[in-house]
């Protein structure tokens, strides 16, 4: 299957001497053996980081669920949400972080607020949606992965959901949800791989997040988003190597290596594609 891939791609987009020989094997050890297992470090730091962020934070938000009047307590919650990602009185986990929201949820499992003005979470059932947050309402925290409607897409925004339980004298009194979106945790992948090689000469690098038959991913350059293993790729090879594999492809006279990789603490049908092309 994978062989068959490569050689399509070559007939549709190399005309030239590009697959003539050559291949990547310098790039597909780098992906292998560095990036990939580095991938599962920056993900694991991710989510550890955020897990403590949140639990410090829903219990600092903890007391506006009882002492704020009924009136004010949606400004006030909004508020306190601005302040736990600002610089000088934020949560240093939380302060820069991928997270494309956070929600304060009631004990009802009905949104409170979010961090933003106008807030289109505002009353959304996320303890009735996600199961998630159901359970941080009854003083479990966790993670999953969570679809939310986009507002100019037909396709949901999957999101990796965290959601921590507030606690006021003992008792859990509401929760702190936060979503990070499986494009926005690309970009970090893709920039901190980036940086983390910035010092060698002409290296290229990116990733992608996939789940299941669906990449998610934003700003790749359009060319190299065609040269992804498609679905039934990714299948084939996994089914081979659960653990992971890689290959090659060329494309305008250069090659890459890349390497799929599963990320299971989301689940078994996640993971990300990393391609790596050496200077020439």
């Amino acid at each position: 299957m994978r062989a068959l891939w490569h050689l399509a791609l070559c007939g549709l987009l190399l005309p030239s001497l590009a697959c003539g020989g050559g291949g990547a094997p310098k790039a597909r050890a780098a992906v292998r053996n560095e990036h990939g297992p580095r991938v599962q470090t920056i993900v694991l730091d991710i989510l550890n980081r955020h897990d403590s962020g949140l639990r410090q934070a829903a219990d600092r938000i903890a007391a506006g669920f009882v002492r704020a009047e009924p009136t004010q307590q949606e400004a006030e919650m909004r508020q306190v949400l601005k302040l736990i990602r600002s610089p000088k009185r934020g949560v240093p986990e939380l302060v820069i972080s991928p997270m494309s929201f956070i929600a304060v949820v009631g004990k009802d499992g009905h949104c409170i607020a979010r961090d933003t003005d106008p807030d289109p979470m505002k009353g959304m059932d996320l303890g009735g949606q996600f199961p998630v947050v159901a359970d941080a309402l009854k003083g479990k925290q966790g993670m999953s992965i969570g679809e939310f409607k986009a507002k100019d897409s037909d396709k949901p925004s999957v999101t990796v959901l965290m959601a921590a339980p507030a606690h006021y004298r003992g008792e859990v009194v509401g929760a702190l949800v936060l979503g990070i979106p499986l494009w926005r945790l690309q970009q970090v992948l893709t920039k901190q791989l980036q940086m983390e090689l910035s010092g060698k000469d002409s290296v290229v690098i990116w990733a992608y997040v996939y789940r299941g038959s669906e990449l998610h991913h934003h700003g790749t350059p359009p060319d190299l988003d065609k040269l992804v293993p498609d679905f039934a790729a990714r299948q084939a090879g996994l089914a081979k190597s659960p653990g992971g594999f890689t290959g090659e492809v060329a494309q305008y006279a250069y090659w890459y290596g890349y390497g799929v990789r599963p990320l299971r603490v989301f689940g078994p049908d996640i993971g990300v594609v990393l391609f790596r092309m050496e200077p020439q």
